[in-house]
């Protein structure tokens, strides 16, 4: 599974960029990549692991600004076209799977 994490903070005065930089900081150290400047993605072994990261997110969430959570497949997530200008760009790499053996 893969979440993504969709956000629209307000960045008017001093302290709401300080919270906006505080809140992508905080997806940056529990493990989300940006994937565009106001979507950033984790990729999840299970849905249990996918709900922990979502409540952690939802206990992170400023008092401002609009935030969107979506969980999608990794087969979902593969489907995605990605274009700079009119050329199409390399996907980010697939999840590495766990195997037990």
């Amino acid at each position: 599974m893969w979440i993504l994490v969709m956000f629209d903070l307000p960045t008017e005065t001093k302290a709401q960029k300080k919270r906006a930089a505080g809140f992508r900081n905080f997806l940056l150290q529990d493990g989300f990549t940006m994937f565009q400047f106001s979507i950033y993605v984790r990729n999840c072994a299970s849905r249990e692991n996918t709900k922990v990261h979502i409540d952690r997110v939802k206990n992170m969430l400023p008092d401002e600004g609009k935030v969107c959570i979506i969980t999608i497949t990794e087969r979902q997530f593969n489907e995605i076209q990605l274009f700079t200008g009119s050329k199409k760009t390399q996907p980010m790499p697939a999840a590495i799977q766990l195997e037990i053996f």
